[in-house]
């Protein structure tokens, strides 16, 4: 009995700390917001006593609804894209000698050492009118001289997938670092091909890890602002911007706090959702005599 507490004790030692920093810098500042939503605001911006859903209606308004899919599809077609090509980069890393795993590890941890920012607006050299991507383009006749290419949604999509692709690469390499080849190598002597061992014996082992990375590039996707802002236009607006926007040009905090319902919304539903799903599968593997 005594043994118990003691490791209850220990538990609570543990979680305490972290629980009551979430609590402190993330759920009381997020109930904060939403009571927000509820609330009326003047035209200086100062939050008035009234109770009132019109922030909420507001986001029924076609803008937002259009604003808030392009959000989805955006975030969405990123992490798909991510995911799908950091499996094979997983794959090939896990395969590779100890020596070249750590200098491909190194290759992609190196862009997230310099200021992302500053990565941004490289992007917005390299994709100017004037820039060595369109002189190329337009010099093969792939493009139209009139062609821009940025500051829409392909723009916004290219830099997003750049720049959240080690975020699915490096939980997907951690998880194929500790998968058994040997049993990719049966599956070769039992007279399957490379491509069918891949999809039947290691991508199925990869599905804990694919869901995790889907949910890390997806997040910060969702919520992107500086990317939009910088090589998207005003066509390719997404909730933060429009929430920046609430707060610093209209001075409208209930709007804002109503909009930040939504891009929450966005983010929690999926997030619930994989994170079932990663939960689901993991006694499927346990039964296989698969550890994720």
């Amino acid at each position: 009995m005594k043994g118990k507490f003691r490791d209850l004790y220990r538990e609570l030692l543990l979680t305490v700390p972290s629980f009551g920093w979430l609590t402190f810098f993330f759920i009381i500042p997020a109930c904060i917001v939403y009571t927000f939503a509820f609330r009326a605001s003047d035209a200086t911006g100062t939050i008035l006593p009234e109770w009132t859903v019109a922030s909420l209606k507001a986001l029924f308004d076609e803008a937002t609804l259009e604003i808030a899919w392009r959000t989805v599809w955006l975030s969405v077609s990123t992490m798909m894209i991510c995911v799908t090509a950091a499996l094979p980069v997983a794959y090939y890393m896990a395969c590779a000698p100890k020596a070249r795993q750590r200098t491909l590890l190194l290759f992609v941890v190196i862009p997230l050492w310099s200021c992302f920012l500053v990565r941004i607006f490289a992007w917005k050299v390299v994709l100017h009118p004037e820039g060595i991507v369109k002189t190329i383009l337009v010099t093969f006749g792939l493009v139209d001289s009139s062609t821009s290419l940025l500051y829409n949604n392909v723009a916004v999509l290219i830099v997003m997938v750049y720049s959240y692709l080690p975020f699915a690469i490096l939980p997907l390499y951690s998880a194929a670092s500790k998968f058994n080849f040997s049993l990719f190598e049966a599956a070769l002597d039992l007279g399957a091909s490379k491509r069918y061992a891949f999809y039947s014996v290691f991508v199925p082992y990869m599905k804990p890890a694919l869901l995790t990375a889907s949910l890390m590039v997806f997040i910060p996707a969702a919520g992107a602002y500086i990317i939009p802002e910088v090589v998207g236009g005003k066509s390719s607006e997404m909730l933060g911007n429009t929430i920046a926007r609430r707060i610093f040009v209209d001075r409208s905090l209930p709007d804002a706090s109503g909009l930040a319902l939504l891009l929450s919304g966005i983010i929690f539903i999926p997030a619930i959702v994989i994170a079932s799903l990663k939960a689901a599968s993991a006694p499927r593997q346990q039964r296989r005599g698969i550890r994720p």
